[in-house]
């Protein structure tokens, strides 16, 4: 990080962030000029071949575990360890302002049954420097499973909800455009906060456990989230390799809608190539979430 935006830990923090004080003169204007998260998306997609990643899983799951290794869990870490080593994707616009979250967070919503009418719980997870594919793995079963017990308690959002959704229609509005107003000064109850994920920083949603292709997913103006990604189907694609031979490869596109106001061109483009080299080599991810990678 250059000394112009050198992060001042002082005055002007949030609670799950701190001000970025001294930025350059773009990054100053553009929040005021173009101040809604919903107008700065940029769309990026990318298709990951999963040659290595299905000898991988292969390899990890004849151990056995409890719980398998699978494609899901390896994009989660990928893209977390990406953030740690990759800190402006870590940054977000509120009131104006540009901070850095204080962690690296994922969330997504879990269908506690695959029915029409099936209820949804909310995962939220925190990845530490320390932490590995195999403690993140860990971490997804428990929440995973956790979620789908039909009668488990709903986390502290989804209570929320319920309560706003209890109340007449007038009312609730009024209140929620008062949530609105909090949520813009970070005033809201931390209960309404704290599994939330749209103050995530990575806000996933895995459209490829219901057989649906990956594409563009919009931001939102409420809470924090910066960066949407979407995973699509595992499908069969062709690939030339050097000779110019074209064979079927398993193939996944992950789409990733992201705020242009928190980075520019080029450090997405390297941080996309950082991702892809994750998992290309996922061997990597056994290693701690802020080791550095060569790419």
């Amino acid at each position: 990080m250059s000394a112009k935006e050198k992060i001042h830990r002082c005055y002007g923090g949030r609670r799950d962030a701190e001000r970025i004080r001294k930025i350059d003169a773009m990054h100053f204007i553009m929040p005021v000029i173009l101040p809604d998260r919903t107008d700065n998306e940029a769309f990026i997609s990318e298709t990951v071949d999963l040659t290595n990643v299905n000898e991988y899983l292969a390899k990890r799951n004849a151990e056995s575990p409890e719980y398998h290794y699978n494609l899901f869990q390896l994009i989660v870490t990928a893209l977390m360890r990406t953030v740690h080593l990759r800190p402006k994707m870590n940054r977000f616009i509120a009131n104006n302002t540009m901070y850095q979250r204080n962690d690296v967070t994922a969330s997504f919503v879990i269908k506690k049954e695959f029915k029409d009418d099936g209820k949804e719980g909310m995962a939220f997870i925190t990845a530490r420097p320390e932490d590995t594919l195999e403690s993140i793995h860990n971490e997804l079963y428990r929440q995973i499973t956790e979620n789908r017990d039909v009668e488990m308690k709903d986390s502290s959002t989804e209570e929320g909800m319920d309560f706003f959704f209890s109340m007449p229609r007038l009312l609730s509005h009024a209140a929620l455009k008062m949530v609105r107003v909090l949520d813009r000064h970070d005033r809201l109850p931390y209960s309404l906060v704290r599994d939330n994920p749209y103050y995530a920083t990575l806000f996933l949603s895995n459209l490829g456990s219901i057989r649906l292709r990956a594409g563009y997913h919009h931001l939102a103006n409420f809470g924090s989230n910066s960066v949407f990604v979407v995973i699509g189907e595992i499908k069969k694609r062709p690939v030339f390799d050097e000779n110019g031979e074209v064979t079927l490869h398993d193939t996944v596109t992950v789409g990733i809608t992201v705020d242009e106001r928190i980075a520019d061109g080029y450090y997405y483009s390297k941080t996309i190539r950082l991702f892809k080299n994750l998992m290309d080599q996922p061997e990597l991810l056994e290693q701690r979430m802020d080791q550095p990678v060569e790419y």
